[in-house]
């Protein structure tokens, strides 16, 4: 276990593979983050709640307790800590049961260092938000970017740091379709190659989580836009 503070905020690694560890640890503080590393999910767990870091880059084939329980458990105790998980499931079913119990963004085995820090600084960018941004309504939903917070027909709604950044981009600009290699590239900070069934999943997430007050329309054939429903 290691443990280094600096000013771009803590960042915890769970990675049970050394020589990984080491990797990832050497080029988050070389970009200036302070890093804590872990290797097993039950002493992430603790160190999650004990540390409060800013985000957590999360190897999903841990022993023991793997990745995606911490990250189910992290959720269902409404801690919305931004997840980056590191995989070497390849497959398409895996990344998508990762987005779907809360993780904000992913990389697999073998992955560019760089492109992992880009990620979490991409996700720790959009947590972080516009500071001065007013508060913005669509329909029954209100979303303050200042303050990370949505409010769907008058009740709070928990959304993870993607959840929400992909709600607010949609929200900025109402009624206009964007396509899903469009919202990847803007939301997420990358290109398609990942796949725009990412995008499908969290839109499907944010619906459930704002019900029937989901401003979130779908445009057959295009993508989504952000409309007043009622």
């Amino acid at each position: 276990m290691s443990a280094e503070q600096n000013a771009r905020g803590l960042v915890l690694v769970v990675e049970d593979e050394p020589a990984i560890a080491d990797v990832i640890r050497l080029n988050l503080t070389k970009a200036g983050y302070g890093v804590q590393t872990e290797a097993d999910g039950l002493r992430a767990l603790a160190a999650i709640r004990n540390l409060r870091p800013a985000a957590v880059v999360l190897d999903v084939g841990l022993p023991g307790l793997d990745g995606v329980e911490v990250c189910r458990r992290l959720r269902a105790d409404e801690d919305w800590t931004p997840v980056l998980f590191v995989t070497a499931r390849d497959d398409e079913v895996d990344r998508i049961l990762g987005l779907e119990i809360g993780a904000d963004d992913y990389v697999t085995k073998p992955f560019s260092p760089r492109e992992l820090v880009a990620r979490v600084t991409g996700v720790l960018r959009r947590t972080r938000g516009p500071a001065a941004e007013e508060p913005r309504t669509v329909g029954a939903v209100t979303l303050d970017a200042a303050r990370r917070r949505v409010v769907a027909e008058g009740i709070e709604v928990e959304l993870t740091a993607t959840e929400f950044d992909l709600l607010a981009y949609l929200m900025r600009r109402p009624g206009r379709v964007f396509t899903r290699e469009q919202l990847l590239s803007e939301v997420w900070g990358y290109a398609a190659v990942v796949g725009t069934r990412t995008v499908d999943v969290h839109v499907a997430q944010l619906r459930g989580k704002l019900g029937a007050a989901s401003p979130i329309r779908t445009v057959r054939g295009v993508g989504y836009a952000a409309e007043d429903v009622r």
